[in-house]
């Protein structure tokens, strides 16, 4: 009966019969965008474009110019061979990984002045959407046939086995770099899988020195007004053939399917404003008590645990050139988030998010009673339960993954000593050679360039006690009984000799144990003992809290098809999930409190405004000084005479999100999104459109740095540029 009631609601789920929506909200899937009508309300908004010409299923599009760049982020093509623009702080791990206190890209910038320059990035992929399809039916046929329940239909082996089950018997099963995935969408109401194609062979190109594409750093983050240069560029490889290949001499620049236009036209306020990417993660349908858990068991204690480690890496950072470099990409991933959580606590208070999805609730159950539907009546009642057992275990996982797992980076491959007992008992030398060579690429691993073992063991200092203050005793992993019971509860003294007695501290006990490995030398490394500790934790949490979002995904797949069947004939949006999106909106201010308004773009004279030579954050680079104070912007100056550096608009975005194309109504590229607004933070969970705002740098400032600071007017001659 349910499965039947599915396949009934499921068109009245997408239907739209009155162009409602606001204009300036949601995330919408290119797939859907006719059946929807959302392509109407872009154009009534300011598209000069068709559908297809955004997302064409049997042809070329502006999708084939944008895809993921690396693991987390957008990009876009803008020229015929494949020369990629994207965020600094995108690329940011990539330019450290080529950085060196030799070659500091990230304080110097570099800049390719010519292809054979251009630099292989070992890990670096780029990716696009090679077609989408409709798998719902599939899935919910094998629902209805008991081969999977519910449940498991959210699994992600039931979801990767689909997808090479589809993938082998498609036409594209020969077809080189083509990964499938399948993904639930609308809470598992709809499913959709999504072909890509991979390129691995991806070298660096351009990047200012992050006194542009960092400036204002951390105190700037998600804050307007902004003067970031927040960009990098990258070029895509092929094989001679056109085709996806590793890195090779012989590869040549890919053959774009697509490039986008970029226009100096300029932009105003009110103009529209289109941005196709790839955003990460919302949480739009959230109950009252899921807030409060996102604040409580996981934004509270981040905010804690990364504040103090932060705390320990600026000062090594700050009294080492080569750490600088070395924990460059780590500090800055670690408190993006970390402001962002203070952020998003803030802004659900200040923007009453509760209350606000506290009136969803009460118009959501009067829409379920007046339609007699108990499954809708009960539902959120339902989660606030399931919520009620998931927070406490949230709670600790977030303070164990935080503090004890991601934070402290040494750790000793627990499963290898195992392999090595097991060896030493039966009294297998070949076994223990073999193992042997397995240890030492595991302390490569662990003792890599970018690590440093004494930052490291402060890091540690900090995290074992700061832990404990957090979390009951007995809901600690074992080693911290073993603490109290063998050092007296001295975090300092455990955490030493881990640091300089355990196997994998140093390249001297790790080949003084390979000469003579013991079972007795295994049982008493202290780094062993931690790592088994932690991970084992982590595992128990994750059992407890399994089942528990097996039954929450159940019951957000009854909440999130009720409310799609309330909003309409207002179509629905699913949350993001990393997969490709089309939002719009315009150029716009906005007044975040009283007497305040901001404007909507910023110019280079706030980065003289904000110039402060003592602070990091605030250094204006001597040549990029001169050319502002002397005003030599060129073509890139706006009307007045001034340089454009950033601009807002009401875009819908996410995390995911950086790098993508800003577009204007005739699909041409005017700027690059980098963030969000501080006043907005809470618009993962609800969207404001008064206060959300995008910002994103200007392509103008964009080509200025290129042309006049970095000497690459070769790569702007490959670009298409409409004045």
């Amino acid at each position: 009966m349910k499965m039947k009631r599915l396949r009934n609601l499921l068109p009245a789920l997408l239907l739209l019969v009155s162009l409602t929506a606001r204009a300036d909200e949601g995330m919408w899937l290119l797939q859907l965008m006719q059946e929807q009508h959302a392509i109407d309300l872009m154009k009534k908004q300011g598209l000069q474009l068709n559908a297809l010409d955004l997302y064409n299923p049997d042809g070329i599009s502006i999708k084939d110019a944008v895809g993921i760049f690396g693991g987390g982020c957008t990009g876009e093509i803008i020229s015929p061979d494949g020369l990629i623009l994207t965020n600094h702080h995108c690329g940011y791990s990539f330019i450290q990984q080529h950085s060196s206190v030799e070659n500091d890209y990230l304080t110097d910038g570099f800049w390719a002045l010519n292809r054979e320059m251009e630099l292989p990035t070992p890990q670096l992929k780029f990716t696009f959407v090679e077609r989408i399809e409709d798998i719902t039916d599939l899935v919910n046929a094998r629902i209805a046939a008991g081969e999977i329940t519910e449940a498991e239909s959210f699994t992600a082996s039931f979801l990767k086995k689909t997808a090479q089950e589809l993938h082998a018997a498609s036409d594209l099963n020969q077809t080189k770099g083509i990964v499938p995935q399948a993904l639930p969408f609308y809470a598992g109401n709809k499913f959709y899988l999504i072909y890509k194609k991979v390129y691995s062979d991806v070298r660096m190109v351009a990047a200012p020195p992050s006194s542009i594409g960092k400036f204002g750093g951390e105190t700037d983050n998600w804050m307007w007004p902004r003067h970031t240069g927040d960009f990098s560029m990258f070029r895509i490889y092929t094989a001679p053939d056109g085709e996806p290949a590793d890195y090779a001499p012989e590869n040549i620049p890919l053959k774009a399917k697509k490039h986008l236009s970029i226009s100096l036209r300029g932009i105003e306020e009110g103009d529209y404003a289109m941005i196709m990417g790839f955003p990460g993660s919302t949480s739009r349908y959230l109950t009252v008590s899921e807030v409060v858990e996102r604040m409580e068991a996981t934004n509270a204690p981040r905010i804690v645990i990364r504040g103090a480690r932060q705390e320990v890496l600026k000062a090594e950072m700050n009294a080492s050139d080569k750490i600088r470099i070395q924990y460059a990409n780590k500090y800055a991933g670690s408190s993006n988030y970390w402001k962002n959580s203070i952020g998003m606590n803030k802004a659900i208070i200040d923007n009453d998010v509760l209350g606000t999805k506290a009136a969803q609730e009460a118009n959501f159950l009067e829409f379920a009673t007046q339609n007699k539907d108990t499954d809708y009546m009960e539902v959120v009642g339902k989660i606030d339960g399931a919520v009620a057992r998931t927070s406490p275990l949230l709670y600790q996982r977030t303070c164990l993954v935080e503090a004890l797992f991601s934070a402290i980076e040494f750790r000793s491959p627990y499963t290898l000593f195992d392999e090595m007992k097991e060896a030493l008992e039966a009294a297998d030398t070949e076994k223990q050679q073999e193992v042997a060579e397995k240890f030492r690429a595991a302390y490569d691993r662990i003792h890599n360039k970018d690590y440093d073992h004494e930052v490291d063991r402060k890091v540690a200092v900090a995290m074992l006690p700061l832990y404990a203050e957090l979390i009951a005793a007995e809901n600690r992993p074992e080693i911290y009984h073993r603490i109290e019971a063998e050092y007296n509860g001295e975090y300092d003294r455990f955490i030493a000799e881990m640091y300089t007695g355990s196997v994998f501290a140093t390249r001297e006990n790790l080949e003084a144990f390979l000469q003579d490995p013991s079972v007795a030398a295994i049982d008493s490394d202290p780094g062993t003992a931690f790592s088994r500790s932690v991970a084992g934790k982590v595992q128990q949490l994750g059992t407890e809290l399994t089942p528990l979002y097996e039954e929450l995904n159940l019951l957000h797949k009854t909440y999130i098809r009720g409310l799609g069947e309330m909003k309409l004939p207002v179509p629905s949006y699913p949350d993001a999930n990393f997969t490709i999106r089309a939002t719009y909106g315009t150029i716009r201010s906005y007044s975040p409190r009283d007497g305040v308004k901001y404007h909507y773009y910023t110019t280079a004279k706030g980065i003289l405004e904000k110039e402060d030579p003592e602070d990091r954050e605030f250094i204006v680079p001597a040549e990029l000084k001169t050319l502002i104070e002397n005003q030599d912007f060129g073509r890139y100056a706006l009307p007045t005479g001034e340089l454009p550096v950033c601009f807002l608009s009401d875009n819908d975005i996410t995390g995911g999100n950086s790098g993508s194309p800003v577009l204007n109504g005739n699909g041409e590229l005017i700027g690059c999104a980098f963030d969000g607004n501080w006043e907005s933070l809470s618009g993962d969970i609800n969207f404001d459109s008064d206060l959300q705002r995008c910002i994103n740098v200007d392509i103008r400032y964009i080509l200025f740095i290129l042309d006049k600071l970095g000497g690459c007017g070769h790569l702007l001659d490959e670009m298409t540029i409409v004045e």
